[in-house]
């Protein structure tokens, strides 16, 4: 029985998903059961990397979803809007919905689900996050015995390749941005890779899954490359760490007696930050575009998730296992609105989860303190970290010229606000021109 595809976007994603349906010799025989009915482009002159018969195109994305020849709508189109409202418009007509726009579900993933399940439908996301790699459904479904400890990862390609590069050569930020802009591995706009917002989207979804429960998209403290100092990267390499921008999500213990009426809930501690990684650590020796995600549980222990995490082949293949999801099962079950979905694919919440004020959690940290170089200033950098209760595993002072030096401290573990107090009382040094850096280190 053949299923009609209905696809909203023809771009990168989008063309790779087509190439795949049309070619279906050696891949699963549920493929050939699908076949494209209904494309959705901007401009129907345009240049394409698949060649597909002129009758499949239009510009409305709505006659896509409408066309009842469509039953499983795909949606590779990017932005949120009209992302959004073509998604709930399927889903509204009882037809389920593959998307890779984690921008979407970030931000309105919990209207999307609670219409899907009213609906009786489907809406599968695993090319959302980490392109080709099969995170999505692990979470849902193969970790779903494991209480979760921590969640993080290396998620945006784009930064990767820039923080691998200034690594391994001591290149410029700008540079090789610009080498990464003409490569196609960083948009014209680099914005929300560089500054971190891409990963915040999929730390976000990452969180929901693993979790339960929903936190704010615009409440995950969120910090890029685009500000980070080249010799940053150098010390870090001194000291024996790399830098990556890693997004995290770990679970915090606290009494329930800290939840409103004593509810209980899931405190998170969500972020997006440059990060010193130890060279010994499974995420530092992924380099390049290359994405990996580690998962924390008990009794699982770790496991890591690693591959190519965008470019048409890798997201393409991850839209159409989500697509081979539905069709078999529809195959198996039947169409019906309204059947009961599978609690495990669905993936619903079922925990209240909340961020812990950033100020109690604790970290290990990097700083990078701009000093005279006179007798003395270490001796009294140490007593104000001591005078905080933040506990100092090394410290090192680099020559910045002949009156100048520049002092690197790594911390041990300790509790954010302490380590802020400290801050603000060696900042008043008067051998203290300024703090000229501050990452956190694993």
């Amino acid at each position: 029985m053949t299923i009609g595809i209905g696809l909203l976007g023809l771009g990168t994603v989008g063309a790779g998903v087509a190439e795949i349906l049309a070619t279906p010799e050696g891949r699963h025989p549920l493929v050939a059961e699908l076949e494209l009915r209904r494309v959705a482009v901007r401009d129907l002159d345009r240049p394409r990397p698949v060649q597909l018969a002129e009758h499949l195109l239009c510009t409305s994305p709505e006659a896509v979803v409408d066309d009842p020849a469509v039953e499983i709508v795909v949606e590779v189109m990017g932005g949120l809007e009209p992302a959004r409202s073509l998604i709930l418009r399927a889903i509204a007509a009882g037809k389920p919905v593959v998307t890779a726009n984690k921008a979407v579900i970030a931000r309105h993933g919990e209207e999307i689900a609670a219409a899907a399940a009213a609906r009786g439908v489907y809406v599968l996301l695993e090319a959302a996050v980490g392109g080709g790699i099969p995170i999505i459904e692990p979470l849902k479904q193969s970790l779903g015995a494991n209480r979760i400890q921590r969640v993080s990862g290396i998620i945006n390609g784009t930064t990767n390749y820039i923080l691998s590069r200034m690594a391994a050569e001591g290149a410029d930020y700008g540079a090789v941005l610009a080498d990464a802009q003409r490569l196609g591995y960083a948009e014209a706009d680099p914005a929300a890779d560089v500054q971190g917002g891409d990963a915040a989207d999929k730390i976000a979804i990452l969180t929901g899954l693993a979790y339960g429960g929903t936190v704010p998209r615009g409440a995950i403290p969120t910090e890029g490359i685009d500000q980070l100092d080249g010799r940053d990267v150098t010390y870090a390499d001194q000291l024996g760490f790399v830098v990556k921008l890693l997004a995290v999500a770990q679970r915090i213990d606290r009494a329930n007696g800290d939840s409103p009426a004593g509810e209980a809930i899931q405190w998170l501690d969500v972020r997006v930050h440059p990060t010193l990684v130890p060279r010994s650590h499974p995420l530092a020796g992924v380099n390049g575009v290359n994405n990996a995600i580690l998962v924390e549980g008990e009794p699982v222990g770790q496991v890591m998730f690693f591959g190519p995490g965008a470019g048409a082949g890798p997201t393409a293949s991850a839209v159409v296992a989500d697509i081979l999801n539905i069709a078999g099962i529809r195959q198996a079950c039947g169409a019906g609105e309204g059947a009961a979905l599978d609690p495990l694919l669905a993936a619903g919440s079922w925990r209240q989860c909340r961020l812990v004020d950033g100020a109690q959690t604790t970290h290990r940290n990097y700083v990078r303190l701009r000093t005279s170089d006179q007798a003395g200033v270490i001796g009294h950098i140490g007593t104000c970290f001591g005078e905080a209760g933040v506990s100092i595993q090394s410290i090192v002072q680099f020559e910045a010229g002949s009156e100048a030096a520049e002092i690197v401290v790594i911390t041990h573990e300790v509790l954010e606000a302490n380590f802020r107090r400290a801050l603000a009382a060696i900042e008043a040094l008067p051998e203290v021109q300024g703090v000229a850096a501050c990452l956190r280190t694993l």
